[in-house]
């Protein structure tokens, strides 16, 4: 028998708090092991970004689209050219938003390799090649004047309602189904949209998509929010 076990079995208060402290050790890196698993899965789930940015998103596409649609209501005829005022905004407001979003996307990404990496940037690849495609397509339809329809109402819904059935078709892919959700209800306010006219549909736009940030705020908070108490 060894000096240790004597003094356990003399000293009976002893014996117990040295296999507390012997339980504790495990459950500590137990308990860590948690940590870092619940803050992975929330970066993966935030990979969007957080509250605070799906909440600033909001606020760019209502003055953005919003600004355009105050720039176009009264042309006449109509180019389809929104005010220099309202472009100078929107491409400010845009430039912070994708230099944020990056951020927020390194960030989701750290800790995360193998296939599920691979797929994150293959869906982020699709998604970039959605958006050159949809916009792209944009020059080759401008005429100005109001004879040509097709030119005021492409910009404003169209490109949307690409990326948007893009996103809702690729993200379950990885299982994001909060992302494949927004995308599909952007689309389906894209399509709405077109029915707004060429001034109009700015409008219409500017409103749904706000709706859709402000409800994926929410979204992300409450599920930021749930992580936390469940540690």
């Amino acid at each position: 028998m060894t000096e240790g076990s004597g003094a356990d079995a003399a000293d009976p208060a002893r014996g117990d708090a040295r296999a507390a402290g012997d339980e504790a050790g495990p459950n500590l890196w137990e308990a860590a092991a948690l940590l870092n698993q619940a803050t992975r899965q929330a970066r993966r789930g935030f990979a969007s970004g957080g509250p605070l940015l799906w909440v600033y998103r909001a606020f760019v596409v209502l003055v953005a689209f919003g600004g355009f649609w105050l720039s176009l209501r009264g042309q006449h005829p109509y180019t389809g050219l929104p005010s220099g005022w309202a472009l100078a905004v929107a491409f400010t407001l845009v430039a912070i938003n994708i230099v944020w979003s990056a951020v927020a996307i390194k960030r989701a990404g750290a800790g995360i390799s193998g296939p599920t990496q691979r797929k994150r940037r293959a869906w982020l690849g699709v998604m970039l090649m959605a958006w050159i495609v949809a916009y792209a397509v944009t020059a080759p339809l401008y005429h100005p004047g109001t004879s040509h329809p097709v030119w005021g109402l492409y910009p404003a819904s169209a490109p949307l309602m690409i990326i948007g059935l893009a996103g809702a078709v690729t993200a379950p892919v990885l299982r994001d189904w909060p992302m494949a959700t927004i995308c599909l209800f952007l689309a389906i306010v894209a399509a709405i949209a077109g029915f707004g006219g060429p001034a109009g549909a700015w409008l219409i736009m500017g409103i749904g998509l706000c709706a859709a940030m402000l409800g994926a705020a929410a979204f992300s908070a409450w599920q930021q929010r749930r992580s936390v108490v469940g540690l």
